[in-house]
């Protein structure tokens, strides 16, 4: 069994220590707000209706952090709870374009819609493409914690994208999403198409999105 929750504290220890060394580098802060017609996360379905959501980020030095919220709810109740999305991690990027990065997430809700997740988040880019490879546990309470992979990869190119994911340990399955964003106004826009067939979800739906991101 992973110990991903010790871990992921460790590592946000380390970070603090490092971003107290990074005290003259910039740091900014910024906003965000948008609205889901459904919200789904590595072809899960989180909430089948429309989903307000909302987080702040700071950024120095090539450190972040941040806290996102968003409305969760099934067969089609929201308000069942709310996630909370509390994370962090450091990027850099190489002269040749090569961009690796490395951060931990923890998953925490509110309600009966679930329990609590923990994850290293691991990921790197070159041009169009993008992997990430997360290593997660979930709090089971009462049951066994489940431990699992993810595995993802992306293309992008002119605002459209292309994602495949693979779920590995006691999730197993995949996902592929395409879809397409662009801005207007200061407003970001989007829709996307999600087929799943993994132990978490099996469907396939299309939503769109809204959202407007602001420095502080």
């Amino acid at each position: 069994m992973l110990n991903i929750k010790k871990t992921a504290i460790a590592a946000s220890l380390l970070a603090t220590t490092f971003i107290s060394t990074q005290a003259m580098a910039e740091t900014e802060w910024s906003a965000n707000i948008g609205v889901l017609s459904e919200y789904h996360f590595r072809g899960i379905v989180q909430n089948n209706s429309a989903t307000a959501n909302g987080g702040v980020d700071v950024e120095s030095g090539g450190f972040y952090g941040g806290v996102w919220v968003a409305d969760v709810g099934t067969d089609g109740e929201s308000g069942a709870g709310l996630e909370i999305d509390i994370y962090g991690g450091y990027g850099f990027e190489f002269e040749n374009g090569l961009s690796l990065g490395a951060g931990v997430t923890s998953y925490q809700y509110t309600g009966d819609f679930d329990t609590e997740y923990n994850e290293i988040n691991l990921s790197a880019g070159y041009g169009f493409l993008s992997v990430e490879y997360t290593l997660g546990e979930r709090d089971g309470e009462s049951d066994p914690d489940d431990s699992y992979t993810f595995l993802g990869i992306t293309a992008e190119n002119g605002g459209f994208y292309g994602t495949f994911g693979v779920f590995g340990g006691d999730y197993e399955g995949h996902y592929g999403e395409v879809g397409y964003g662009a801005s207007y106004e200061g407003f970001d826009f989007g829709m996307a198409f999600i087929k799943s067939n993994s132990d978490l979800d099996n469907d396939e739906t299309l939503y769109f999105s809204v959202s407007k991101s602001f420095s502080l």
